[in-house]
């Protein structure tokens, strides 16, 4: 599930132009100077449900700090 993160997240940063820095499971995905915003994270998000088919936030939100937490909210068997 790291891999799917990484790859989508990429192409998001990709698509505004900018480039992608190291990716591994400590990385923060909100954080100032990093290379998202919380408007690329909500796109993040739509990505990863619509290639899973989970929606791990359908309850409430849940909280996630780092590309591996959210990862592992992807990757728990649905509810």
């Amino acid at each position: 599930m790291i891999d799917l993160v990484s790859e989508e997240l990429s192409r998001i940063i990709a698509e505004k132009g900018e480039t992608c820095p190291p990716l591994d499971r400590d990385t923060v995905l909100l954080s100032e100077g990093g290379p998202i915003d919380s408007l690329d994270l909500a796109v993040l998000v739509v990505a990863l449900e619509e290639r899973t088919g989970r929606q791990p936030f359908r309850s409430g939100f849940r909280l996630f700090r780092t590309l591996g937490e959210l990862a592992d909210l992807f990757a728990e068997e649905p509810t």
